[in-house]
C-alpha cells in the first residue's frame, strides 16, 4: 500500500507543477521559486496533500544527480580556463569573505563559531539555474556582468563539494584527535582523486563503444548507468552521490558526447528537479513563516545586502566599473538550490537545529522571489550608481587626431575582426572595452583601445564622437547598447551606427532610438541559408544579392512581418528554367584525368556543353571531342540549370 502513496504524492506534484510552470513563464519567474511554494502549500505544513515526504525525498536525490551532472557537462574544462579570472579569483573572493562576514555577523548574535560558520557557507551559495534562466531570458549572457555572475556561481557549485566534505569536521565533538580529523579529510580527498582518475580513463572508453553499438536505448542505459554508477562509488567511500554525479558530468564534457548526453538526460532531470524543489517545500514550516514573518522578511534582506556589498567590492577589485559591480552583485544576491542540499546535510548531521533550518528556508525562497525583481531593476540601479565614481585619468588616446573615425563599442569577435578589416584598410578606429586583461594585453601590441562604459557620456566623449563618422556596438548587452545609443545620437546626431542583436523583438526600439543598420543574428543566418541553396541551384550573384538585399531592406521588415503578403522577388522560377553558364574545376583527383571530351558524352547524357576550357591563362575555344582534360583545367559549362546541375554532379562522381 505504501508504494500506491508514493505514486500518489508524485502524481498530486506533478498535476501541480504543470500549471505553476506555466504561471511563472507568465509572469516571468523562474520555475523554481514556485515549485518551493507549491510544497509549502501542498505539505504537512499547508494543505496537507502530501504528509510523509520520506518517499519524495529519495526520488528528489536524483534531482541533485541529475542536476550537478548536468552541470558539469556544461562546465567543461576549456570554459573554466576562458574564464579563469572570474571563476577563480572572484568567485574564490566571493565565497571566502561571504562566509568570513557572515559568521562574525552570525558569532555576534550569540550563534556558536561551528552554527556561524555554517550559516556563512549558506549564505554563500547563489543559484546558477536562476541566474541562467534570467540572463538567457534578457540575452545577457555574454555581457560583462553576466560572465561574472555566472562564473561565480560556478565557483560557488564547485565550492559546495568542499564544503559538504568540510561537515563531517564541523559536527565532531572537541575530544575528537584534530589529527583523526585531518585523516578523514586527507582521505576524502584523496578518494576523490582516485574516483576521478579512473573515470578521466574509463567513461570514455565506455562511452566510445557505447557509440559504436548505434543503439539508442543501450547509450540511454549506458549514460544513466555511468551517472549513477559514479554517484555511488563516490558515496561507498563516504562521499556524496552528488559529488560523483559532478565528476562524472565534467569528465564527459569534454568528449563528443555531451551534447547527445544532455537531449537524453535533460527530460529526466526536469522531471527530477521539481521533485527536489517541491520536497524543499514541504519540509518548510509554513505556520513559522506565517507566525514570523517581519523576521523572515529582515533576515532575507539582510543576507541580500551582506552578499550585495561583497560581490560590489569583489568586482571593483578586479578593475570593473560600478555599474557592473552592481548588476553583477544583484544577480549573486539570492540563496542557490545547493545551498538546500547543504542545508539538508547539515541538518543531519546535527550542525543546524529545525527551527534555524526552518528559519533559512523561509529566507531563501523569498530571496530567490526578490531577485527576478531586482534584476529588472538592475540596469537602472546600475546606471545611477555610476554617477559616484571618480573621474577617469588622461587616455593614452590622442583626442585630437580622431577625426573621421569608426568607435567600436566591445572587443569580443566580431569587434576583433573589424579592427583587424580597418586596420588593414588604414581607416582610423578606436576600441571601447570593459575588461581590464583585454585592454592590457592590446595595448602591448599597440592596438588603439581605451577602458570605459560606452553607455557614458564621458567616455563618448574621450573617443571624440563629435568627430567620428560610424559606432559599432559588437556588444551583448541590450540595456548599455540602447543607452550608450540614445545618449550618442544626442552627441553627434550624425553618427551612422551599426547595431548587433541576436533577437528581431529588440529591432524596433533600436529603430526608434536612432539606429541606422541594424543586425540581427536570427535572420543574417536565414538569409546565409538562404543564399547558400541559391548559390547551390547556381542563380547568378547578381540576382542573390538582389534577393539578399530586398531581404535586408527597411529593418528587414519582410521577415519581420506578420502579414502573409509575397514578396516582390525576382522570378526565380524563370531563372531555373533559363539557360545559363558556369566553370567547374578539375582537380588532380578527378576520375576523368586524362579522357577526352568525347569519352565524357557529356551532352547525351546531361544535355549540357563544355563551350571552353581555361588552361595555364590560355582559353580553348570550342575544343573538339579529341581535347583531353588536364590537371587545372577550368571548363566552361552551359545548358539550364538541371543540365548543369547533373554535369557538375557527373564530374564531381557523384553520379555515374
Amino acid at each position: 500500500m505504501q508504494e500506491l502513496i508514493v505514486i500518489q504524492d508524485i502524481v498530486v506534484i506533478l498535476l501541480v507543477s504543470l500549471p505553476i510552470i506555466f504561471l511563472f513563464k507568465k509572469i516571468n519567474l523562474p520555475s523554481i521559486v514556485g515549485f518551493l511554494l507549491a510544497g509549502m502549500i501542498i505539505g504537512p505544513y499547508g494543505f496537507k496533500l502530501i504528509i510523509d515526504s520520506d518517499s519524495i525525498n529519495a526520488l528528489a536525490q536524483m534531482g541533485v544527480i541529475t542536476l550537478l551532472f548536468t552541470i558539469g557537462l556544461e562546465i567543461s574544462f576549456k570554459e573554466l580556463a576562458r574564464m579563469k579570472k572570474f571563476v577563480f579569483v572572484a568567485g574564490s573572493l566571493q565565497v571566502v569573505l561571504t562566509i568570513i562576514f557572515s559568521a562574525l555577523i552570525a558569532s555576534l548574535f550569540g550563534f556558536s563559531l561551528t552554527l556561524s560558520i555554517f550559516i556563512g557557507m549558506l549564505i554563500s551559495v547563489s543559484s546558477t539555474s536562476v541566474i541562467l534562466t534570467l540572463l538567457t531570458q534578457s540575452n545577457e549572457l555574454d555581457s560583462p556582468h553576466g560572465q561574472i555572475a555566472l562564473s561565480v556561481s560556478i565557483f560557488q557549485d564547485l565550492a559546495v563539494v568542499a564544503m559538504v566534505l568540510s561537515l563531517p569536521l564541523l559536527s565532531r565533538q572537541d575530544d575528537i584527535p584534530v589529527s583523526s580529523i585531518f585523516l578523514q579529510l586527507l582521505f576524502a580527498f584523496g578518494a576523490v582523486g582516485v574516483v576521478f582518475i579512473a573515470a578521466r580513463f574509463l567513461i570514455p572508453y565506455v562511452m566510445f563503444h557505447l557509440a559504436k553499438t548505434r543503439m539508442r536505448e543501450a547509450f540511454t542505459i549506458g549514460t544513466v548507468l555511468i551517472l549513477l554508477g559514479t554517484a555511488y562509488l563516490t558515496f561507498s567511500v563516504g562521499l556524496s552521490f552528488a559529488l560523483g554525479a559532478f565528476i562524472a558530468g565534467l569528465i564527459l564534457s569534454e568528449s563528443e558526447y555531451s551534447t547527445q548526453i544532455v537531449s537524453e538526460i535533460l527530460p529526466l532531470k526536469d522531471v527530477f528537479i521539481s521533485l527536489f524543489f517541491v520536497s524543499i517545500g514541504l519540509l518548510l514550516n509554513l505556520q513559522l513563516v506565517l507566525a514570523y514573518p517581519l523576521t523572515i522578511i529582515i533576515i532575507s534582506i539582510g543576507i541580500i545586502i551582506i552578499k550585495a556589498i561583497i560581490v560590489i567590492f569583489i568586482v571593483l577589485l578586479i578593475k570593473y566599473p560600478l555599474r557592473i559591480a552592481v548588476m553583477s552583485a544583484l544577480m549573486l544576491a539570492q540563496i542557490g538550490e545547493f545551498a538546500f542540499v547543504l542545508a539538508q546535510s547539515g541538518n543531519s548531521a546535527g550542525i543546524i537545529n529545525e527551527e534555524y533550518y526552518n528559519a533559512f528556508l523561509a529566507s531563501s525562497i523569498f530571496t530567490m522571489i526578490m531577485i527576478p525583481i531586482l534584476f529588472k531593476l538592475a540596469p537602472v540601479l546600475g546606471y545611477k550608481s555610476s554617477m559616484f565614481e571618480p573621474s577617469r585619468k588622461k587616455s593614452e588616446i590622442d583626442k585630437q587626431a580622431l577625426t573621421g573615425h569608426v568607435i567600436i563599442a566591445g572587443y569580443g569577435l566580431n569587434g576583433r575582426n573589424l579592427a583587424r578589416v580597418l586596420k588593414e584598410t588604414g581607416i582610423k578606429y578606436v576600441v571601447v572595452e570593459m575588461n581590464p586583461d583585454t585592454i592590457i594585453e592590446e595595448k602591448k601590441k599597440g592596438g588603439k583601445i581605451i577602458f570605459g562604459d560606452i553607455s557614458k557620456a564621458e567616455i563618448l566623449e574621450e573617443v571624440n564622437i563629435s568627430k567620428a563618422n560610424v559606432l559599432v556596438f559588437a556588444i551583448s548587452d541590450p540595456g548599455t547598447t540602447r543607452r550608450s545609443l540614445l545618449i550618442a545620437k544626442q552627441m553627434n546626431p550624425n553618427i551612422y551606427t551599426v547595431v548587433r542583436t541576436r533577437y528581431v523583438s529588440e529591432i524596433d526600439e533600436l529603430i526608434k532610438l536612432g539606429a541606422d543598420a541594424i543586425i540581427p543574428e536570427e535572420f543574417e543566418t536565414s538569409i546565409q541559408i538562404f543564399r547558400k541553396v541559391l548559390e547551390k541551384y547556381h542563380i547568378p550573384l547578381n540576382v542573390i544579392m538582389q534577393q539578399v538585399n530586398l531581404l535586408r531592406g527597411e529593418s528587414y521588415k519582410y521577415l519581420r512581418s506578420e502579414d502573409k503578403t509575397d514578396v516582390t522577388f525576382t522570378h526565380i522560377d524563370e531563372i531555373l528554367s533559363a539557360r545559363l553558364t558556369d566553370t567547374f574545376y578539375i582537380n588532380e583527383d578527378n576520375k576523368f584525368l586524362g579522357k577526352s571530351i568525347g569519352d565524357l558524352n557529356l551532352r547525351n547524357l546531361t544535355d549540357a556543353t563544355i563551350i571552353a576550357i581555361v588552361r595555364k591563362g590560355s582559353t580553348i575555344s570550342a575544343p573538339t571531342a579529341r581535347d583531353t582534360l588536364q590537371t587545372g583545367d577550368t571548363l566552361v559549362i552551359t545548358g539550364t540549370h538541371k543540365a548543369v546541375d547533373t554535369a557538375f554532379s557527373l564530374l564531381s562522381g557523384e553520379i555515374e
